[in-house]
């Protein structure tokens, strides 16, 4: 599959400054956010949320329509997000499993190590808070979950594909073979929020990436949902249990 030849290839300053700066726009909501919403009883990954909201969907959304409308002349995607080409439904039912499977290990067996950066490198920073060991009230953590079942396991990541692994992977031409392992890294990168996961995504994201240039992008839509999933049952088995329901 060489749809990267098809479309027009980024700089390498705009490939860095495109992967980049929309992590830094949502960092800056997330600090900013934080301490208001505390005040309001929410665990800081709240914050998160609402920059997600504010921030990540409307740019990473907006800019792909924007490249959409001046190549199209109307909002379709076609021929800005690329990897798009139909596989049969049984291959979902293969690859799926597996890149969700493989990623689940490399980033549970990289836990220590972001135990150790955190610990070391980003000790002045704080961890975002779940909510789910702090004393939230179950009220402000029903609203947590909802807000993270719709934005952050949902929309968040199907934008994310989309912009990252559809529009940005492609056009990184200019690294030759090693442009998953960059991309991966940039994408590391890119959670300014906790960045002490850096070497953790930038290896725990290359199955995903391979899967998208060697199948099809829905194959990296749909696991990333599911990965993201899991926080979301974590956080509904939590509530449930603060009712006594089980």
């Amino acid at each position: 599959m060489l749809e990267n030849n098809a479309v027009e290839q980024h700089s390498i300053a705009r490939s860095i400054f495109l992967h980049l700066s929309p992590g830094i726009l949502i960092g800056a909501g997330y600090f900013a956010l934080t301490p208001v919403l505390r005040s309001l009883g929410y665990p800081s990954i709240m914050a998160l949320l609402c920059s997600l909201v504010l921030i990540l969907i409307p740019f990473e959304l907006g800019y792909l329509l924007l490249q959409a409308k001046k190549k199209n002349g109307s909002f379709s995607l076609r021929g800005v997000v690329m990897y798009r080409n139909p596989i049969p439904t049984w291959q979902y039912f293969v690859w799926v499993p597996v890149v969700f499977v493989v990623m689940g290990i490399i980033f549970t067996l990289m836990k220590p190590v972001d135990a150790f950066l955190q610990g070391t490198l980003f000790a002045w920073m704080p961890a975002m808070e779940s909510g789910l060991q702090n004393g939230y009230s179950q009220g402000a953590l029903i609203l947590t979950y909802a807000m993270l079942a719709v934005f952050g396991a949902v929309l968040a990541p199907w934008v994310e594909e989309l912009y990252f692994r559809g529009y940005l992977l492609p056009r990184m031409g200019f690294a030759g073979k090693w442009a998953p392992l960059l991309h991966s890294f940039l994408f590391g990168l890119y959670h300014v929020w906790t960045p002490w996961m850096f070497v953790t995504r930038t290896l725990g994201m290359l199955p995903l990436v391979y899967a998208v240039r060697r199948r099809n992008l829905n194959i990296a839509i749909i696991t990333h949902i599911l990965v993201n999933l899991v926080d979301v049952v974590s956080g509904v088995v939590f509530i449930m249990a603060m009712s006594h329901i089980v």
